[in-house]
């Protein structure tokens, strides 16, 4: 397979496998066969969305723990509680009392999320068992969780269950899924995306929500903090960078008096000598 031409990242862990590939489309349908021959991944769930040559620049393939990072330990999956898109878009009108939860992080709620729902203030995923507990109030409510392709929410889900949360429901097969049937029907914005194009997005009746950091005006660019030691991810919009290169900070390195010339990054003035030595 990895001479057919394919680019991306595949995660291996006990708990399964997950991946995104780009490549030539035959490829990666030879690919997909390869994969649903063995027993185990017969019924994998597969996800298309248009890419092209530069979405990765490699192929990557690792062998992790976890295949998403929670470190909230052993958790009991709970395959009852997946809802389609059909029945998610089918409860956000009729039941008007359930409260939608996006468990992504902060940055991808930032480029879109659906109408209403509480995005939770995470920088990563292995913050969540964490920040669940700002959300004890809703226990009693019927909560319905979604994230971009339906993988987190299963951790998600099973974590919120074990604190006490007792009707939990996620999204099967997550954004992506739903997009695909449903569009921007009740979503705002684009669809935050772990490659290079950062954003996906269905044009029809799209309401772009991404705002730059600084300014606030409609983008759906996002960079590093120029300051490597931070390096968060926000939203900046390019005339914003265009008119005072120290935006390229974050809004909270730029709070702490940082300037591009005394932020520390490759090619930074604050490296053109080195640090005075203390005793």
């Amino acid at each position: 397979m990895l001479r057919a031409g394919l680019k991306g990242r595949i995660l291996i862990a006990t708990e399964g496998i997950n991946g995104t590939l780009a490549g030539p489309r035959a490829a990666v349908d030879e690919y997909v066969a390869a994969l649903r021959a063995e027993e185990r991944f017969a019924d994998i769930e597969m996800k298309v969305s248009p890419g092209d040559a530069q979405t990765f620049p490699k192929l990557v393939i690792k062998v992790r723990p976890e295949i998403v990072t929670l470190g909230a330990g052993p958790l009991v999956p709970n395959h009852d509680n997946h809802l389609s898109a059909a029945e998610w878009k089918r409860t956000l009108e009729e039941e008007p009392d359930a409260v939608v939860v996006d468990v992504r992080n902060r940055y991808e709620s930032a480029a879109g999320k659906f109408a209403h729902a509480i995005a939770c203030d995470i920088e990563h995923f292995r913050e969540l068992p964490e920040y669940v507990e700002q959300l004890a109030d809703l226990k009693e409510r019927k909560v319905l969780m979604y994230c971009t392709g339906g993988i987190r929410c299963e951790k998600a889900s099973a974590l919120f269950r074990s604190r006490g949360f007792t009707n939990v429901f996620q999204l099967h097969g997550g954004i992506v899924s739903y997009q695909e049937q449903f569009g921007n029907e009740h979503w705002l914005g684009e669809c935050f995306v772990f490659d290079q194009r950062m954003t996906v997005r269905v044009d029809d009746a799209l309401v772009p929500i991404g705002r730059c950091a600084h300014t606030g005006q409609p983008t759906n660019r996002f960079v590093n903090c120029l300051h490597d030691p931070c390096h968060v991810l926000f939203l900046l919009a390019e005339e914003t960078e265009h008119a005072n290169a120290d935006t390229r900070l974050c809004p909270e390195c730029l709070t702490n008096g940082l300037t591009s010339a005394t932020a520390d990054y490759k090619g930074s003035p604050a490296r053109a000598f080195p640090a005075p030595r203390t005793e």
